[in-house]
């Protein structure tokens, strides 16, 4: 779903950069009003949850694979502004330091998945309340992100085969169903751990453990069980990413060390501890700024 530099052209990512700037301000602005300081412990394990489960890819068809995006998971659990701004942190974190997604890209990326995802995923939950809602939410985000990215790559004069694209299409179906899937399973298991949890109220300290204790899991041992295969939008990116030379861990793995094991999951922990001091950082700014 990242997508990387060298596709978009530079009329494109660079009006989804400008574009950015002003929604993430008009988000941050939402979200003073929307955070308390009993969120912000809530809005740095949301995060490394959601950057570690975003590490799992899953199967979705032959020879290509999805993974979770969580932006409608993190609207329910922090309210749409919040998660705004966490999904945005987590996205920046990947395209720096694990040269995942594009840094010129960035606010493209910003705009399809920590934006217009967040927003079209949380509006079905709201609307309807209930586990159709966020079923729903789930998958409407996935395929709203995804339709954004691919036409981005059309507008930026990608070459797509109609053959290529309707696959890729179809794949992201799948993706967007097995995310809504496991929206609807997490926020249950969210309700079972904390069953007077609401997104204004007051995180328990069991839930918090519980959802950090997955998140390094994930981090340190998920790639074990992952799939290898590319996602869509890698199957459609099929020249060469170019390489920042500044990326600390790129593709999760840290260099120097001789245990692929220890290299993925040395990678992983420090992406987990960073997107959580940063996703703390940010909710801290936010409740300063609406004081």
């Amino acid at each position: 779903m990242h997508i990387p530099d060298g596709f978009l052209s530079t009329p494109v990512w660079g009006a989804f950069d400008v574009l950015a700037i002003p929604s993430f301000g008009i988000l941050a602005r939402r979200a003073r009003r929307d955070t308390d300081d009993r969120g912000i412990p809530l809005m740095g394990v949301m995060g490394a949850f959601i950057f570690a489960a975003q590490m799992i890819n899953f199967p979705v068809g032959p020879g290509t694979s999805g993974h979770l995006v969580g932006g409608t998971l993190l609207a329910i659990t922090l309210g749409p502004a919040p998660a705004a701004i966490v999904m945005t942190a987590i996205l920046a974190i990947q395209a720096l330091v694990f040269q995942d997604g594009g840094i010129l890209a960035l606010g493209a990326n910003v705009f399809n998945m920590a934006i217009v995802g967040v927003l079209a995923g949380y509006a079905p939950y709201r609307l309807l309340k209930n586990s159709s809602g966020i079923f729903i939410g789930g998958t409407v985000s996935v395929l709203v992100s995804g339709c954004f990215a691919v036409a981005e790559l059309m507008i930026s004069g990608v070459p797509m085969p109609a053959k290529v694209l309707w696959l890729t299409l179809a794949f992201f179906v799948v993706n967007a169903v097995v995310e809504g899937a496991i929206t609807v399973g997490a926020v249950r298991a969210i309700g079972r751990l904390n069953p007077a949890w609401v997104p204004s109220a007051k995180p328990g300290g069991r839930l918090l453990a519980a959802v950090a204790s997955i998140a390094i899991v994930l981090a340190v041992a998920g790639f074990l069980i992952a799939s290898t295969h590319p996602d869509g939008i890698e199957i459609l990116a099929r020249a060469q990413t170019p390489k920042w030379l500044h990326a600390w861990f790129p593709d999760y793995q840290v260099h120097g060390i001789s245990s692929p094991w220890l290299r993925r999951s040395v990678a992983g922990l420090a992406g987990l501890i960073l997107i959580y001091a940063v996703c703390m950082a940010a909710g801290r700014w936010v409740r300063q700024r609406s004081a």
